[in-house]
């Protein structure tokens, strides 16, 4: 299991080095975790939320940056179809919930409703007191259906967020992380503050708690969020012990097919 958060006192300075050597032992430990998912038939949930260019992305990235994309599974649904709107609010996050043996990390969430949609009038005051109500329930069936659910804000300042904003535009790589709505959002600060505080109110239960990551540095997010979330787990190390590679079977009878006849594609590197 992984170790404790070391007390604030005792926090040390973040170098390069530290960093990397802290997230590659995460990341170990989030291997044990993926093979006690697969052999327990465990199913995890993880929801992702928080403001515009709070970090979200960076942390997923690095969570499955050396899981099993069949066991590991990120969930970052586009805008409703018309179908969809028509549906029971949660009936598209339903169908990406996970079978047994399976972790699926949410890069935001049936959140939408409460934040996005909430500020920029994308649903009716009935249908967002009408999530508020509903959404405790939904979670409280996924629960006693035995889905382990986590839920992480990211929470980033106005200051860092904008020094994030304007990264991605000087950053051609970046640019397409910047959208229309992001830029919209940004000028309704204060009210996104306020939805999430009325979500918080009704939606951080004893049953299902929100967990706040402090975001305005990256690295330090990424390892408090990964830490906590293998902490909260009661996992068990069932990794495949290192076996031995038998010797290659060699088949004489085979001719291997000129290259002149395949199509090869230049060596520009």
């Amino acid at each position: 299991m992984v170790g404790r958060h070391p007390s604030p006192e005792k926090i040390k300075k973040l170098t390069k080095k530290l960093y990397e050597t802290e997230l590659l032992r995460l990341q170990h430990e989030l291997i044990k975790l993926q093979e006690w998912v697969k052999q327990t038939g465990a199913k995890i949930v993880v929801v992702f939320e928080g403001r515009d260019a709070a970090g979200k992305g960076g942390v997923i990235k690095r969570i499955t940056q050396h899981l099993n994309p069949r066991v590991c599974h990120v969930v970052a649904l586009a805008t409703p179809t018309e179908r969809e709107r028509t549906q029971w609010y949660f009936q598209r996050y339903a169908s990406q919930l996970p079978a047994a043996g399976e972790i699926m990390l949410f890069d935001r969430s049936w959140y939408n409703r409460a934040g996005v949609e909430r500020v920029m009038g994308f649903c009716t005051d009935d249908e967002y007191h009408s999530f508020l109500k509903d959404c405790p329930l939904f979670e409280q069936m996924l629960l006693d259906s035995g889905i382990i659910l986590r839920k992480y804000w990211f929470s980033v300042s106005m200051q860092e967020q904008e020094k994030r904003f304007q990264s991605r535009l000087d950053e051609p790589t970046k640019r397409w992380k910047l959208s229309p709505m992001d830029l919209q959002a940004r000028d309704r600060w204060v009210e996104y503050s306020k939805a999430k505080d009325a979500m918080f109110t009704h939606t951080d239960t004893k049953e299902s708690p929100w967990y706040v990551i402090q975001a305005d540095n990256k690295k330090r997010a990424r390892l408090n969020c990964i830490s906590h979330l293998l902490q909260s787990i009661p996992y068990q190390d069932l990794t495949p012990k290192k076996s031995k590679l038998p010797p290659r079977k060699i088949s004489s009878d085979y001719v291997r097919p000129s290259k002149g006849k395949q199509n090869l594609v230049d060596q520009g590197y």
